[in-house]
């Protein structure tokens, strides 16, 4: 879980500090980055609170 909410901060940060003036595919390249590390992070957030709840007596 600490590794699904670091991914996601890293990089919900790095998405907002781009800069202006790179190309088109620049960005294109980095939004998929983003989005599809934010969709891995969710799921293993999903997999990790399922598994700490199973965890439980």
């Amino acid at each position: 879980m600490a590794l699904a909410a670091f991914m996601i901060f890293e990089w919900v940060d790095l998405g907002f500090n781009l800069q202006d003036g790179h190309e088109t595919s620049f960005y294109v390249v980095h939004g998929v980055l983003i989005a599809v590390n934010i969709i891995l992070a969710l799921v293993l957030g999903t997999v990790g609170v399922r598994a700490w709840k199973r965890g439980r007596p």
